[in-house]
C-alpha cells in the first residue's frame, strides 16, 4: 500500500492527537487490527431495542400502547438535549436560538401528528381490558415531560393558577413545587387525597424535580431568551419559536391525550377513570389549567381564550 501525502498527513495528525493525551499511537493502531467493523444492528442496539416491549397481558394491541409510549420518551430525550444545550449558552444569537427551539418544536410536531397511530391503532375493547393490568401506572408519571416543562419557563408559571399570585415573589423552588399544577390532576376527585400514582411519582422524582428547578432558574428557555439582545428579542421568528413551544407543550400535546381519553374512556352514563386515577376531564383540557410558559408574548385576549380555538379544531 502506498503511503500517499494525504495518508501521511492523517497519520501525523492522529499521532499528535494521541501524543497530546499521553497515549501510545502505535498501540491504538494495533488495536484497530482486532476491532470488529460496526454494523447497523450493533450500532443502534437493535436486538436490545426490540426486546424492550414487555407486555403484561396477551392482548396484541398492548404492544402498540407500549411502543408508542417508548417512542414518546425517546422524542422527549431529544428535546431535553436541545434545552440543555440552550441553557448553557451565555451569549445566544438569534439564529442559534431559533434553530434549537425549532428542533424542539419539530419533535413535538412529530409526536402530536403521530398520536393518531395510537388513538386509532388499538381496539377499544382490548384497551379497556389490558389497561386494568397497568394500575397504577400512568403517562402522568413521565418524568422527562415534567423536565421539559421546567426547562421551558420560570417555575412560577408551573404553579397551579389559583396559587400563582400568592407565590409570585417566591424564589424557593421547593415551596413552589408543593403547589405545582399537575398534582391536582392525580388526586381523587371525591376525597381530594393523593392517588397512589402521585405518591409513587413524588417518592421517586420529587427531589430530582426540585434540583432540576434550581438548575433551570437561569437556564430555562425564557431566561435564555432574555439573554438575547433587545433587537433579537423583538424579532418575530424568535417570538414565534417560543410561542410554538408554548402551544405544543401546553395545548397540542395535552389535547392529543384528551382526544385519546375521549375515545377510550368517555361514556354517556359515566366516564371511565384513567389508569392512575388521574382526573383527565379537568387535568388535560388547556382552558382549565391556563398554563402558559411565556405570558409576555401573548395578548390578554389570547390568554383568556387559551386553547379554545385548538380545542374546537382538534375535536371536530
Amino acid at each position: 500500500m502506498e503511503i500517499t501525502p494525504e495518508l501521511k498527513e492523517k497519520l501525523d495528525l492522529l499521532h499528535q492527537k494521541y501524543a497530546a493525551l499521553g497515549e501510545d499511537f502505535n498501540a491504538y493502531l494495533e488495536g484497530l487490527l482486532y476491532t470488529d467493523v460496526t454494523t447497523y444492528w450493533d450500532y443502534i442496539q437493535l436486538d436490545t431495542l426490540l426486546s424492550l416491549q414487555k407486555t403484561k397481558t396477551s392482548f396484541p394491541d398492548e404492544v402498540v400502547f407500549i411502543m408508542y409510549h417508548q417512542i414518546t420518551e425517546l422524542y422527549f430525550k431529544l428535546a431535553l438535549r436541545e434545552f440543555e444545550a440552550l441553557g448553557k449558552t451565555q451569549n445566544p444569537d438569534k439564529k442559534h436560538f431559533v434553530d434549537r427551539v425549532t428542533r424542539i418544536n419539530r419533535y413535538f410536531d412529530a409526536l402530536v401528528n403521530s398520536f393518531e397511530i395510537m388513538i386509532n391503532g388499538m381496539d377499544r375493547v382490548e384497551f379497556l381490558k389490558f389497561r386494568m393490568s397497568l394500575l397504577p401506572a400512568s403517562g402522568f408519571q413521565s418524568a422527562q415531560y415534567r423536565e421539559i416543562e421546567i426547562y421551558s419557563t420560570d417555575f412560577i408559571n408551573l404553579v397551579a393558577k389559583d396559587q400563582r399570585a400568592s407565590l409570585k415573589d417566591e424564589r424557593e423552588i421547593s415551596k413552589m413545587f408543593d403547589k405545582i399544577y399537575w398534582k391536582a390532576g392525580a388526586t381523587e376527585v371525591a376525597t381530594g387525597k393523593k392517588t397512589l400514582t402521585l405518591i409513587q411519582f413524588e417518592e421517586k422524582y420529587k427531589d430530582q424535580f426540585i434540583a432540576h428547578g434550581e438548575h433551570c432558574k437561569d437556564k430555562n428557555l425564557w431566561q435564555v431568551y432574555l439573554r438575547l439582545n433587545l433587537e433579537d428579542q423583538q424579532d418575530e421568528a424568535v417570538k414565534q419559536a417560543l410561542r410554538q413551544n408554548d402551544i405544543n407543550v401546553n395545548i397540542n400535546w395535552p389535547l392529543a391525550h384528551y382526544k385519546s381519553a375521549v375515545r377510550y374512556l368517555a361514556r354517556q352514563d359515566k366516564d371511565v377513570a384513567a389508569t392512575g386515577g388521574t382526573n383527565w376531564q379537568k387535568y388535560l383540557p388547556p382552558r382549565f389549567q391556563k398554563r402558559i410558559f411565556y405570558p409576555h408574548l401573548w395578548s390578554n385576549e389570547e390568554m383568556d381564550n387559551w386553547g379554545k380555538a385548538w380545542v374546537e379544531e382538534s375535536l371536530n
